[in-house]
């Protein structure tokens, strides 16, 4: 649920978690916000809610519409709490913090990042998914429904990752403050305050505040992917392209795939960041799983060094495919740049990339136009195959008959 701030979604959450216990006493609610004081705030909320008394005959208050629910006396912090009855009803936690000895059935993540800072920081938005995947989910029921409500600050933030992976598993709710022709609440935001917080506001942080778009997005190089289900019948050859590490971050990066006409279908992907004696071994059986029968070699870093050995290992395992290798002269950034929307049309990666390889998805999707990118080892390969095997100079594609059977993925 991606909403903007101050239009009700924290209360929202906290009446419908009240709503599910009184419903049914036996539920058991665990939410996580950015930190422990918003998250104690929610559980408190959800609490109040639940033992609220009238202060007039007119109120309607939660026990006239669940009678007989309370909290239980003696069992009401801020950050656990159980109703009546039972042992366990309800715990808040911040983003890293324990969950232990707590199962759910009903998980709420409101608020996971708290600011523009925390967004722009690709290691800050890592330690909130493996806190997520390995902490927090560790904690779900059998048949435990998940509840995220956020602000979409960054490609690579929680709704993010969790959409490229799993989109057939969740609705996504997004409510901009204003569609094109009318405001979300004229109340709570007038169409004059959202033009002054567009007109004197950083761009990106109020683009992903209230028009529910990712600050990254709107620099991105790459808009969207063909992908495909199944392979074509007739490839005309099975190839591959590898560029070696240039430095210790960097990534070695080997892309291959099959070709028909111009188009390259993407098999496998070798990207790491592990040592040379490592990434041979790598390369080598991905050759072997791709079939591939002939592999480019950029010759630059001891790329050259790189290539006689993967042909020494080919050689000794019995393995047929061609190695060639050459050094790369032009320039790395006007060459991903020049040939992006050759990359987007001709390279066809499978429907599930993001799981098979998710380091290099999300160094193509999230590489940026201008500006400093973490990586750019994944666009630079991707770059390389296409000049190599798809007759692409200068950023001038070739004539091709028709791309029918591809599906397009928007990023």
């Amino acid at each position: 649920m991606e909403v903007p701030p101050r239009h009700g979604k924290s209360r929202t959450l906290t009446n419908f978690s009240a709503w599910c216990l009184g419903l049914d006493q036996s539920n058991k609610v665990i939410t996580a916000s950015f930190n422990d004081d918003l998250a104690q705030d929610f559980s408190r909320h959800t609490r109040d809610i639940i033992s609220d008394e009238k202060s007039s005959g007119s109120d309607l208050v939660f026990s006239d519409i669940f009678p007989g629910v309370s909290v239980k006396q003696g069992d009401a912090s801020y950050k656990k709490w159980a109703l009546a009855g039972v042992f366990f009803s309800y715990k808040g936690t911040g983003i890293g913090g324990s969950v232990t000895g707590r199962g759910g059935n009903i998980l709420i993540v409101d608020d996971p990042v708290k600011d523009a800072e925390v967004a722009y920081n690709p290691a800050a938005l890592e330690k909130i998914w493996l806190w997520y995947t390995g902490t927090f989910l560790s904690r779900a029921e059998e048949g435990a429904i998940q509840i995220i409500c956020m602000t979409p600050w960054a490609k690579g933030d929680l709704s993010s990752r969790i959409m490229d992976i799993e989109p057939e598993r969740w609705n996504r709710v997004t409510m901009p403050a204003y569609d094109g022709n009318n405001m979300l609440c004229d109340d709570l935001l007038s169409y004059e305050r959202y033009k002054r917080l567009k007109k004197v506001g950083d761009e990106a942080i109020i683009s992903a505040n209230y028009d529910m778009v990712r600050m990254d997005i709107k620099g991105r190089l790459y808009t969207g992917f063909n992908t495909y289900e199944q392979l074509p019948d007739d490839t005309i050859a099975d190839i591959a392209y590898c560029d070696t590490a240039d430095e210790g971050r960097d990534f070695l990066c080997s892309i291959h795939g099959t070709q028909k006409g111009n188009y390259i279908y993407v098999t496998g992907v070798t990207y790491t960041q592990e040592p040379q004696e490592v990434t041979e071994t790598l390369v080598l059986n991905t050759i072997k799983t791709a079939n591939t029968k002939e592999i480019t070699i950029e010759s630059n870093n001891g790329g050259r060094a790189f290539a006689r050995n993967i042909q020494r290992l080919l050689r000794d395992a019995g393995t047929p495919c061609h190695v060639q290798w050459f050094h790369q002269s032009k320039n790395k950034n006007a060459r991903i740049l020049t040939n992006a929307s050759i990359v987007q049309e001709y390279l066809v990666f499978p429907k599930n990339w993001a799981i098979l390889w998710p380091q290099f998805y999300n160094d193509m999707v999230n590489y940026q136009r201008q500006g400093k990118n973490a990586h750019d080892d994944a666009p630079d390969a991707c770059t390389g195959i296409v000049e190599k095997y798809c007759g692409v100079y200068n950023g001038v594609g070739p004539r091709l008959l028709s791309s029918a059977g591809l599906k397009g993925t928007g990023l």
